[in-house]
This record gives C-alpha cells, sequence and structure tokens, in this order.
C-alpha cells in the first residue's frame, strides 16, 4: 500500500490530440516498470501543487496504455471546452499545456474495477472521460458477448475507434453540452430493448446522467447487485473535492455494499 502512495516522478513525452475533444499524453518514467501487469484501466492521481502551495491537490485519471518495457503510460484527457465551469480543470488545464520535458508527480497505481463477466449479456455505457476504462474492460469480454457499448461524446468529430465483440451494437450519443440538466445518454439507455438473461453493467459518466441511470437500473429486475457497477466521474461546476463530497451524500447503505462486493471481486482477479 505504501509503495502505490508514493509519488513517482514522470516527464511528458508527447502529446497528441485523438479526437478534437481528447487528448492524450504519454508519460516517461523509469518507475512505470514497477506497475502490475493489469495496470490498462486502473486509476492513479495525478499530485498539483494549490496556487497557495499550502497543500498538494490529487486529480484521477485512467492508466489507458501502458508499456513497462519502454517505461511509458498513456493518459487520455477530456477537453470539456465550455461544459463545465472553471473549476473543473487543474488536470485538463495542465494537459493542455505540456509541453515535451514537463515533469509530472502521480501516485498509485490503484485497483481497476472490471465488469462481471459472469453474464448472459453485457451493457457498457459511459462519457469521454471513461472511454479509457470503458475501453479496458472491452477487451476483458469474450469474442462472442452480445449486448450494448452506449457512448456520449461532445461532438461527430469525437467518435474513435474501438474494438468490440462481432456481436455487440455501439451506439454513440453526441451531447455538446456533457454534464447539463439534459441527460441524452440516460434516453439513449432507457431505450435499449432489453435481453433475456442475466445481464452485467459497468457505467461510469457525469453525475446527473449516473442517478437517473441508478434510478433506471433499480427499476429493472434482472439487474442484480453483484452484476452492476455505476461511478460518477465528475460533476459540472464542481472540483474534485467538492465532487467527492456530493458522491457520498448521494450513496446509500446498498450502494456501498455493492462498492465493497465490487472491490472484493475484483481482489480476487488481480
Amino acid at each position: 500500500m505504501a509503495a502505490k502512495r508514493t509519488a513517482k516522478e514522470l516527464t511528458v513525452l508527447s502529446s497528441t490530440h485523438l479526437t478534437k475533444n481528447m487528448l492524450r499524453l504519454t508519460l516517461h518514467g523509469a518507475d512505470l516498470e514497477k506497475f502490475p501487469d493489469n495496470a490498462e484501466g486502473a486509476y492513479f492521481k495525478f499530485n498539483f501543487t494549490s496556487a497557495d502551495s499550502s497543500k498538494t491537490l490529487r486529480r484521477t485519471y485512467t492508466i489507458s496504455r501502458l508499456r513497462r518495457d519502454k517505461h511509458e503510460m498513456d493518459v487520455d484527457f477530456m477537453l470539456h471546452g465550455n461544459t463545465a465551469s472553471d473549476v473543473h480543470g487543474i488536470a485538463v488545464d495542465w494537459a493542455e499545456q505540456a509541453k515535451v520535458g514537463d515533469a509530472i508527480s502521480i501516485s498509485g497505481p490503484g485497483p481497476a474495477t472490471y465488469i462481471n463477466q459472469d453474464a448472459d449479456w453485457f451493457l457498457l455505457v459511459g462519457d469521454m472521460t471513461a472511454l479509457p476504462a470503458l475501453t479496458a474492460n472491452l477487451a476483458l469480454l469474450p469474442e462472442n458477448a452480445t449486448g450494448y457499448v452506449v457512448v456520449e461524446i461532445l461532438s461527430e468529430e469525437d467518435k474513435q475507434p474501438l474494438e468490440i465483440p462481432s456481436s455487440m451494437q455501439l451506439r454513440w450519443v453526441i451531447n455538446p453540452h456533457a454534464g447539463s440538466d439534459d441527460t441524452p445518454l440516460v434516453d439513449a439507455v432507457e431505450k435499449l430493448q432489453w435481453l433475456d438473461g442475466q445481464a452485467a453493467i459497468w457505467t461510469a459518466c457525469e453525475f446527473k446522467s449516473i442517478k437517473k441511470l441508478r434510478q433506471h437500473y433499480r427499476q429493472l429486475e434482472q439487474v442484480q447487485r453483484t452484476h452492476l457497477y455505476i461511478s460518477s466521474y465528475w460533476k459540472k461546476g464542481l472540483t474534485s473535492e467538492q465532487h467527492k463530497v456530493a458522491k457520498r451524500q448521494d450513496t446509500s447503505p446498498t450502494d456501498l455494499l455493492r462498492r465493497l462486493g465490487n472491490r472484493l471481486f475484483n481482489r480476487r482477479r488481480a
């Protein structure tokens, strides 16, 4: 545990726009050689110094790609643009300005949370902030998997290639106002034709959509808590610290038990 909390110093190796609103930074450092084999899809934390240098601000991101032999790690950033208030963006602001050779401190990695693979079909739902973790989950599905992948993006230009089983259906949802009261991602999920058998669901996106999707899933008898992962990754207008408070206030005892079960499941898998 202590090793995960120990700060690791990395440098920026390259900066590339994957799509109009998705930026990828490739980071380099010898400490990446110590990361576990299954680190893709796991989270880590950027360590930033506050403006008055009084404390460290940590921002959670997902490992998109890890090349341990080259000491390289790819991290993807959704460029929210005008979709969130100015308080959201210490990590995004840094990423947009980052240049080759710039140093950055990180801590981690923590465990990834994977979809329960003991199911008849699968539903993966996410917005652009969740794409790296969603992609890691897709890689674990069997080739004959059936179900749906529903992804909310800011624009048509933000579609990117996803490797999904041939029998799964991919639905792109365009929402240029991510985090607003309109939740087209929820609308798209509610319109899906529910398939027969046990469903396994993995969902991560903005706070408002999560609240509505959680309610939708609760109304479906086929969804068992052991087969449901649902998590808010951000909330429009709030800092990471404020978002954590909002999540705690919105979490029921049942949700806490489900999260504990998911953690135990993924520890056994690691």
